[in-house]
């Protein structure tokens, strides 16, 4: 018996394509909502400075009858920072726009908005993670000394809040001013005792260190009676005088061993003859953190005259692009990206053939020594380190030279005489910078979530 099946008419089905896209998954950005912001003069160049008037001593005993005390001499301090261009773009045929089903500009907007809000939030964390005050959970002498179990705990939060209010680190809904009063007026602001109103330090972390801290017994009982008194987007709670906010854009570090094999060579390249280290780094495609820290090589030997170079493989890890960092001729540590010739390497831009934005599983040969650039310390094998930024008001600052300013073009022009293509584009000129290295700090420690469900 003949029998026709709907393989046959595969041609004739009529394909359903829905008219809304799909949500993609939501970034919880945070911590650049913290920061002071500062705007630069143009024509003044990128670069910012402000003056700080550093405290006098006490005198250290009253004055003698008569006698004029010797004086003190006032000293500043200064910070400087700089604002620099950043942009991306999306072009488009004109026949994609007008045969595609959705609304491929509208679309193009959307993610380039998206995607400025947050390298904001990744710039910021770059930036903090500058701060030199650093509590490891469980008092671990270095992020390499973090073990397995070393979970956010209410010790060493509360030891960092201490160690904030102990440098005098001002607190947001606090007094202002350098010498602080504290008043008896229980309604004066900041003096009400209550979470909404009272003085604070904030934290800023990942949701698997907050679900750590969320387990602890004495949080469970605070958070339980602060929920009425959140203060900011995506807040956890308050404890201890501190209001703890997650953000999933929070870096993370993983130590990867054994360190990836390097080849001397006496050609190919400008290394001097002598020995190097040479240390590999793994960079998310998507937020472009330094996340995955391998262990740097033994001694390296290169041979010939000025003309040597390494060979090595980048690791084969999907969803990464590796940097490759050496150290000086004959050094003991790493602190320079090597240059390298591979086309691979970015072709233009602050990073030219610098060993940057490498591809995984690809041959890389290293001629020299490069841009100044230290990696991130590397956790031990397997250890996946979280960052805790703590900090109170003024200790981080976003300069702003020039505000986002879009571009859309989407008529000929000489380049394009027959308006074959449309461009949509951003561009914007900031930075960020510590304002008061006393003013945060940061503390880092392990989950004991992965991560992954099942």
């Amino acid at each position: 018996m003949a029998v026709n099946t709907s393989s046959q008419f595969q041609a004739d089905i009529v394909k359903i394509l829905d008219h809304d896209t799909l949500e993609v998954s939501q970034k919880f950005l945070v911590l650049s909502q913290f920061a002071d912001k500062k705007t630069l003069e143009h024509n003044h160049g990128t670069s910012w400075t402000a003056t700080r008037f550093n405290r006098l001593p006490i005198p250290p005993a009253p004055l003698s009858e008569g006698v004029p005390p010797i004086g003190q001499t006032l000293m500043i301090s200064q910070v400087t920072g700089a604002a620099v261009q950043w942009g991306d773009k999306i072009t488009f045929t004109d026949v994609s726009t007008i045969t595609i089903q959705h609304d491929l500009l509208k679309e193009a907007t959307d993610r380039l908005g998206m995607q400025v809000a947050e390298m904001r939030e990744r710039n910021t964390w770059n930036a903090v993670l500058g701060g030199t005050q650093i509590n490891y959970v469980n008092t671990r002498g270095s992020r390499g000394a973090l073990l397995a179990g070393d979970i956010l705990d209410v010790t060493t939060v509360s030891r960092t809040v201490a160690n904030l209010k102990k440098l005098g680190a001002p607190m947001w809904s606090g007094q202002t001013g350098e010498t602080v009063q504290r008043s008896i007026d229980h309604n004066a602001r900041g003096s009400s005792g209550k979470p909404m109103t009272h003085e604070h330090y904030v934290a800023v972390t990942d949701p698997l260190v907050t679900n750590d801290l969320a387990a602890n017994a004495t949080v469970v009982q605070a958070w339980s009676y602060s929920d009425v008194t959140r203060l900011y987007i995506n807040e956890m709670g308050y404890w201890r005088g501190l209001h703890v906010c997650e953000s999933n854009m929070t870096p993370t570090w993983t130590g990867v061993t054994p360190a990836i094999v390097g080849t001397g060579v006496g050609t190919g390249g400008n290394l001097a003859a002598g020995t190097y280290i040479v240390q590999v780094t793994g960079w998310d495609t998507q937020n472009f953190y330094e996340s995955r820290i391998y262990a740097a090589t033994t001694a390296i030997t290169v041979g010939g005259s000025g003309a040597g170079s390494i060979t090595l493989t980048t690791p084969s890890t999907p969803g990464f692009t590796y940097a490759a960092y050496i150290s000086s001729t004959n050094g003991t540590f790493v602190s320079f990206l090597a240059t390298t010739n591979s086309t691979a390497a970015p072709m233009s831009g602050p990073y030219t053939g610098q060993a940057i934005m490498l591809p995984p599983s690809t041959a890389v040969t290293l001629t020299g020594i490069g841009l100044y650039q230290i990696p991130p310390a590397a956790p031990a094998n397997g250890i996946t380190v979280f960052p805790v930024a703590v900090f109170g008001q003024r200790s981080f600052a976003g300069l702003k030279l020039e505000n986002i300013s879009w571009t859309r073009l989407f008529e000929a022009d000489k380049s394009d005489p027959n308006n074959q293509l449309r461009v949509i584009g951003w561009k914007l000129f900031e930075g960020w910078v510590i304002l008061n290295q006393q003013f945060l700090a940061r503390i880092e420690c392990t989950a004991s979530n992965s991560g992954a469900f099942g």
